[in-house]
């Protein structure tokens, strides 16, 4: 089996590369496994401080490799059902994992896109949690194209990205957008004519900064879309609490008061 996805870390930051780029990062079985993975080993990683998103070759990823899965037999869907109907459920929560694994890392998790994100392709970037995007990339709702839905949690992260009606409009015409439009969306955060090298430099910046407060700052933002207001400032209040007097805060204090780069200790 060829590798699917390249991981080099450098300083605390792991370059993550979808690499199949003869099919355009196209999503396989195989893909979807090594995503999971990946994400699950620099889950634990506790020295990780951020994490660049990316596909090598001409593109991001164009979705999903129809091919692959057309060996399916029908006996493996119920008449006139979706992969949700399996009763193991295992395709379709495999296929979730793959994007929302970036969402559950403990570190910021930055996507760099070029070329096309279609389908499956964009819920894994919309699965990270800053998208640095090239102004002509294309990116598409695809999945209406074939008879679908998006179901890799794209309908979870559209919903606190862009308003209710523009999901609807990508959702249900599958309308391409390029990297300008999609920032104008909400589908993006901001433009580069490089993503990958603007998206390292954003990693490294990150890396620069107090893992504790990283970590925390990704959760309490993370859960604050979730929880109620109450909940929401308790947890808010809670995780200052910890911080407050740990070493790596007293760490920023002292190396900001004496005009010094930090030297943090990786979390607990």
């Amino acid at each position: 089996m060829e590798q699917r996805i390249t991981v080099t870390i450098d300083r605390g930051v792991a370059d993550v590369r979808l690499a199949r780029p003869d099919k355009m990062n196209a999503l396989d079985q195989a893909m979807f496994d090594a995503l999971e993975a990946t994400g699950a080993e620099l889950a634990g990683d506790k020295s990780l401080r951020a994490v660049v998103l990316s596909g090598e070759g001409r593109a991001f990823s164009a979705g999903l490799d129809f091919m692959s899965f057309a060996a399916m037999s029908d006996s493996d869907r119920k008449p006139g059902g979706s992969l949700l109907d399996r009763p193991d459920n295992s395709a379709a929560t495999h296929a979730q994992r793959a994007a929302y694994v970036w969402q559950t890392l403990p570190v910021p998790v930055v996507a760099a896109v070029h070329g096309v994100a279609y389908g499956g392709g964009l819920q894994i970037a919309l699965g990270a949690d800053i998208r640095i995007v090239a102004p002509d990339a294309r990116l598409s709702v695809l999945e209406i194209k074939w008879g679908l839905i998006p179901d890799m949690t794209g309908t979870q992260r559209l919903r606190h990205l862009v308003r209710q009606d523009v999901a609807k409009e990508l959702t249900f015409t599958g309308r391409v957008v390029d990297g300008e439009d999609a920032v104008r969306l909400g589908l993006a955060t901001r433009t580069a004519d490089d993503p990958h090298a603007a998206a390292t430099e954003l990693a490294r910046e990150i890396a620069g900064k107090s893992p504790d407060a990283v970590r925390a700052g990704k959760r309490l933002l993370n859960d604050a879309y979730l929880l109620d207001e109450e909940t929401g400032l308790r947890l808010e209040a809670g995780l200052q609490t910890k911080l407050i007097g740990s070493a790596n805060q007293l760490e920023a204090v002292q190396a900001n008061m004496a005009k010094r780069e930090p030297d943090f200790a990786d979390p607990e």
